[in-house]
């Protein structure tokens, strides 16, 4: 494994450096960021604009919904696959660019291109393991239900950037990501929680932007339900599809960069407690209560023998 502690996120985190570091590499990489993840939404939004879930609302006959589901599993596949691709480009792309000054996004992707076949497999695993973790929740309502989504995004953060650090292996980097994962749990699923539920409130508020020029009225958008009614009228609208997956684009790298950096916050928490646990503990590089203070000269060793001295005599 190459050695990472030069990258810009490598660190031992806390949740405001952790926010820090992440705009500060966003900032610094938006134009290339935003330009892969605007190639993507464009890709998925138009995808996504053939797919007619309003469909569904006018069907009783459950064999006829099922029918009509099945049409949409191969744009609904479609959609999945483009989103792990440029995932996985994105990702790659946090991970070594700052390493790497002579990669550009071209040699990037066909790079990038190695991990994807493991990282679709272990998605699949993933998929299944995460709805059983999700009908469990079920039993505990809406706690649970929301911990265990929380949860499974806990782990799934750390899965891409282990394949790309440590290398494609399937089995190894499932085992990396449960064990990184789990190791200050705590920690790592407030961050995570934290992270979900902001980028929900900047999702909604530009979302709300975008049907902004369709509605006339910002707040109506927030407060009137009524209002989704046309905007599923608004999925074939170029401008719309342009400006909807401009904001998906403003978004999308967010999650990479997240990802990397609490996956680099574990490693070096756990390279750090490996260098402390090599370190020798013998009796000339130990330390103990003695060396914190001062030991007493020679001189002092000897007027404090003839004072003791006297006052034996004087008792």
């Amino acid at each position: 494994m190459e050695s990472f502690s030069s990258h810009p996120l490598y660190r031992i985190h806390n949740i405001d450096s952790a926010m820090s570091s992440l705009l500060g590499f966003y900032k610094k990489h938006f134009a290339i960021l935003f330009l892969i993840s605007l190639v993507m939404s464009v890709i998925t939004q138009y995808i996504s604009s053939t797919i007619d879930m309003g469909e569904l609302q006018g069907i009783t006959d459950p064999e006829e919904m099922i029918e009509k589901l099945r049409q949409y599993l191969a744009p609904m596949a479609i959609i999945s696959l483009v989103s792990l691709l440029f995932s996985t480009m994105i990702h790659y792309y946090v991970v070594y660019k700052p390493l790497d000054d002579d990669m550009n996004i071209f040699s990037g992707i066909i790079r990038s291109l190695r991990y994807f076949i493991p990282y679709l497999i272990i998605m699949v695993l993933f998929a299944f393991a995460g709805s059983f973790a999700l009908a469990l929740g079920l039993l505990a309502i809406v706690i649970g239900v929301l911990f265990a989504a929380l949860y499974l995004a806990t782990i799934y953060f750390f899965i891409l950037p282990v394949l790309l650090v440590e290398g494609p292996g399937i089995a190894n980097a499932i085992s990396r990501s449960l064990v990184l994962s789990h190791r200050k749990f705590w920690s790592n699923f407030g961050w995570t929680a934290a992270f979900v539920v902001l980028l929900l409130v900047v999702s909604i508020i530009l979302s709300g932007l975008v049907l902004l020029p369709f509605s006339g009225s910002f707040l109506k958008i927030l407060t009137d339900p009524g209002i989704s009614s046309p905007v599923t009228d608004l999925a074939k609208n170029p401008l719309y599809l342009f400006l909807s997956a401009a904001v998906n684009a403003l978004t999308f790298p967010l999650f990479s960069i997240f990802a990397v950096i609490l996956y680099f916050n574990a490693l070096a928490g756990e390279q750090g407690a490996m260098v402390l646990e090599d370190e020798p503990d013998s009796d000339n590089n130990g330390v103990s209560v003695d060396d914190l203070y001062a030991r007493p000269e020679p001189d002092e060793l000897s007027d404090q023998g003839v004072m003791d001295e006297e006052e034996k005599k004087d008792q």
